[in-house]
């Protein structure tokens, strides 16, 4: 019995469709499309053969497979686990490692699972970093903490082909009782700093009110000392000048006394005046306040020129009064000492 038509064209496409599907899967399993980021390794019979990159690679059939390995750089984030301080202090630490295959066929090959390991031994890293510091070593010195992590795995990973390009701490939680002690140990570190600044400023301000008064007592010494100096020069001068004056006084004193004496030399004196003026001299030291008795060595002489000045002044007024009767008066014999006068002179 003879199949129908349409038996048959259901036959003939359930053929092609089983064909396509065959083909689809022979063309997904033999060739590979290879993102750009990523690279195909390529493993013939199980064992290592190439590394491809980007693009789109045909394997041979039912004996290549192909592996895509991603060799961009990721970040991994761990949770936050438990780590003990050099001082015995229990702090809650996280991290993240940002790492980049760089070698394959080492990240294959070399370990299982690359990504569990950078990621178990970062926890152990991170510990041992932890216990070598202390608790304050820990809060503020993250750059050291990333650079030594980077030093303590780098070797490890290197041979799996993965490389640490950085690490950051992203948190670190101590426990309430430490944040409460740091909290009272910074408001005691606030009070001890705003004595000392205050302490700081008093004393500043003590050494510079000193300083002022030292400065002030400096000027005002150096003033009085200017003073002196142009109070004593002052009186310098003025006894320079007095001295000036003086000698300038004796000297036209002397002058005077001399040309006086020299016009006495030259000058032919009275024997009359010099009497009279020998009088006045006596005169005058009679009646000064401490007068003395003084008998000059020329008494005698002027006992004479005494008479002789009496006579002359009775011979005058005998003139006088003979020139108002119209007589001649006599002329008066000047009286003779007993003795001879001594000559006048030494």
């Amino acid at each position: 019995m003879f199949a129908s038509a349409g038996e048959v064209v259901g036959i003939v496409v359930i053929a092609g469709l089983a064909a396509v599907g065959v083909i689809a899967l022979f063309l997904s399993r033999f060739v590979k499309i290879v993102q750009q980021g990523s690279v195909g390794v390529v493993k013939r019979l199980g064992e290592f053969k190439s590394v491809d990159q980007p693009g789109m690679r045909i394997l041979l059939p039912f004996l290549d497979k192909m592996e895509k390995v991603d060799v961009r750089e990721f970040p991994m984030t761990g949770d936050q686990q438990a780590v003990i301080t050099k001082d015995n202090v229990s702090l809650q630490v996280s991290a993240t490692i940002f790492c980049q295959v760089i070698d394959v066929k080492s990240a294959l090959f070399e370990i299982n699972d690359y990504q569990l390991a950078v990621d178990q031994l970062s926890r152990t890293a991170l510990r041992a970093v932890f216990g070598e510091l202390s608790l304050d070593q820990a809060l503020s010195e993250r750059e050291t903490i990333n650079s030594r992590m980077q030093d303590h795995m780098a070797d490890a990973t290197a041979k799996w082909g993965v490389r640490l390009n950085r690490i950051e701490i992203l948190d670190i939680t101590p426990p309430l009782n430490v944040v409460q002690a740091m909290s009272e140990q910074k408001e005691a570190e606030q009070h001890k700093r705003a004595a000392i600044l205050k302490s700081e400023g008093e004393q500043q301000a003590a050494v510079n009110s000193a300083g002022g008064r030292k400065q002030a007592a400096v000027l005002e010494a150096e003033g009085a000392k200017q003073s002196a100096i142009l109070r004593a020069e002052a009186q310098m001068k003025v006894l320079e000048l007095q001295a000036e004056g003086e000698k300038k006084a004796l000297e036209l004193r002397g002058e005077g006394e001399a040309s006086r004496l020299t016009s006495i030399d030259t000058a032919t004196i009275n024997p009359h005046t010099l009497a009279v003026l020998q009088l006045k001299a006596l005169q005058d030291i009679a009646s000064s306040e401490n007068a003395k008795i003084v008998v000059p060595y020329e008494a005698t002489s002027l006992m004479g020129a005494a008479e002789v000045l009496l006579s002359t002044l009775r011979n005058e007024n005998l003139s006088d009064a003979a020139k108002t009767n119209g007589s001649t008066p006599p002329v008066a014999t000047p009286a003779r000492p007993d003795r001879e006068l001594p000559p006048q002179g030494t």
